[in-house]
């Protein structure tokens, strides 16, 4: 495998998401700081963020900070961090309207006083969210990436996939740097267009790689989010919690053999109903003070059970009888136009829906700067636990945590950075890989789609010991083989995500094995 020399810069920034590209914004204010952004995908727009359709937690005309701390841990089961609860309501809100609204002018949709119109989804006690018709998150993306293409000390570098962190207790050539505290100086990074592998050094790095939904079948994530993140920071040695915790999204459109897109939590918030394959209403049978506002976790297996109960391999989401045709065309345009594709038109009937896995509550430790374990190491965004969303997330608040921390971790780092020494070129090995033989696509595809229905049926939406033993004896088994098959492969980005997939399935099956009680979205029925 060819190497080139080293790169350097201030910052390395892992993923180009709102976390990323806000984090990146904030430190290109310092004109003296080099930053490099990274991304494996040919267009900085694709990330997460850019699909997210709901919203963003903003503020209500009878709201407060108190109020928005209430929901936020009643939705996470009480098992949220209070800290970060605190700083999340009363930093978030005025970070929306001096960084999006004002600043880089998201157009979010208006009322016809020309007011920010809010709406409301589950498990909120008032109408605060901030939206775009149902394309908040590309709106939000669009804004910001067209921030970052003007910041002359922002280098981004499209289709580069990160390998590994640097850590010099793991690469470097002083073998003394072992007993050092653990510390991350960069990484080594695969350049799809030469097939190289390039050595990128940093006074400080930030993870904002996003989420691992592709290690499940049916998920609303993007083709990308395999953990990656997750996987390089366990393998460098950074502390990892709550990885039991993963969402399932109750509402994503049904297509036998074909598509899986989000059908946003808005439409319930505004008076969708959920009806059983006889065309009932069924909520109330699960939880009858909530109904379909009911936290996700709640809805995902009311959903489930009504689907075991009348073995139905889905649901339907009404709103066609709560919403006129014009209602739901002007404010959810893109559900409809690509519900239409599948020849189901929401304006006269209801749209069939299955729970898929949509969010990462646990991931990376940070503290209430972004920090990880580990020395110059920042991680921002879906990657993290905060702890913020303890035991499941309430609706619109990631963006909002991405918002919030990519500001502080930028903060920090601006604080911080002129303290840090450069890393040492001489002292980090280029890369060296012994695989020459081509992936075979057929093993890589079935190892993926291995882990992937292994996620799902295993350590999916209702846990037992039984299937997670069993999900943690095959992934390991599994793991063994792809271990071998990467050593001896030529690197290349599908190889590199099935690695971090693999290792991302394994830490969460090992955690909600751990934890035999059920909490939020991690639900034991044993």
């Amino acid at each position: 495998m060819a190497t080139t020399e080293a790169l350097q810069c201030d910052v390395l920034i892992i993923g180009s998401g709102i976390a990323g590209a806000i984090a990146a914004l904030n430190l290109a204010e310092n004109e003296n700081l080099r930053i490099i952004m990274l991304t494996k995908y040919a267009d900085p727009l694709e990330s997460n963020t850019y699909y997210a359709q709901g919203g963003i937690i903003y503020t209500g005309e009878e709201d407060s900070p108190e109020q928005l701390a209430e929901d936020l841990t009643r939705a996470g089961d009480d098992l949220n961090s209070r800290e970060a609860v605190a700083i999340l309501s009363h930093e978030g809100p005025r970070l929306v309207r001096e960084l999006l609204v004002d600043k880089y002018q998201v157009p979010f949709t208006l009322t016809p006083q020309n007011e920010l119109e809010r709406t409301r989804e589950a498990a909120h006690s008032t109408s605060r969210i901030l939206h775009v018709n149902d394309a908040t998150g590309r709106a939000i993306q669009q804004k910001l990436v067209e921030a970052l293409l003007q910041q002359s000390n922002i280098q981004i570098m499209t289709q580069y996939t990160a390998i590994d962190l640097l850590t010099p207790a793991h690469h470097s050539l002083n073998r003394l740097a072992i007993y050092e505290p653990l510390s991350c100086v960069g990484a080594y990074v695969y350049d799809h267009d030469t097939g190289q592998v390039v050595t990128v050094l940093s006074k400080a790095t930030v993870l904002a790689t996003g989420g691992l939904g592709q290690i499940f079948l049916h998920t609303t994530n993007p083709e990308g989010a395999t953990g990656d993140g997750l996987a390089m920071a366990y393998r460098a040695g950074a502390r990892i919690i709550n990885a039991e915790y993963v969402q399932f999204h109750p509402t994503t459109f049904y297509h036998q053999g074909g598509a899986r897109f989000l059908i946003s939590e808005a439409l319930r918030g505004e008076g969708g109903r959920l009806l059983n394959i006889d065309g009932e209403r069924f909520m109330a049978r699960y939880e009858p003070e909530w109904q379909e506002l009911a936290p996700r976790d709640v809805v995902a297996r009311s959903i489930h059970r009504e689907m075991l109960r009348t073995g139905a391999d889905h649901v339907y989401l009404d709103v066609a009888s709560v919403m006129s045709a014009e209602t739901i065309r002007d404010r959810f345009p893109n559900i409809y136009e690509s519900c239409l594709q599948y020849d189901i038109d929401p304006t006269v009937e209801p749209i069939p829906v299955v729970p898929a896995a949509h969010y990462f509550c646990g991931g990376v430790w940070v503290d209430s700067w972004g920090r990880t374990s580990l020395q110059r190491l920042y991680a921002v965004g879906e990657v993290t636990c905060t702890g913020v969303h303890g035991a499941n997330r309430l609706g619109s608040s990631s963006l909002l945590e991405g918002l919030v921390w990519g500001t502080r971790a930028a903060r920090d780092i601006r604080w911080q950075v002129n303290g840090m020494d450069a890393p040492n070129p001489a002292m980090i090995p280029p890369w060296q890989s012994t695989g020459t033989d081509p992936a075979d696509p057929a093993l890589v595809r079935h190892d993926m789609q291995t882990i992937k229905h292994s996620m799902w049926y295993y350590v999916g939406l209702v846990r037992s010991r039984q299937r997670l033993e069993r999900a943690l004896r095959d992934l390991n088994t599994l793991s063994q083989d792809i271990d071998a098959f990467y050593r001896t492969t030529r690197l290349e980005p599908q190889m590199i995500s099935l690695r971090n997939a693999s290792l991302a399935a394994i830490i969460v099956a090992r955690a909600a094995w751990e934890n035999r009680e059920s909490h939020g979205c991690h639900y034991r029925e044993d």
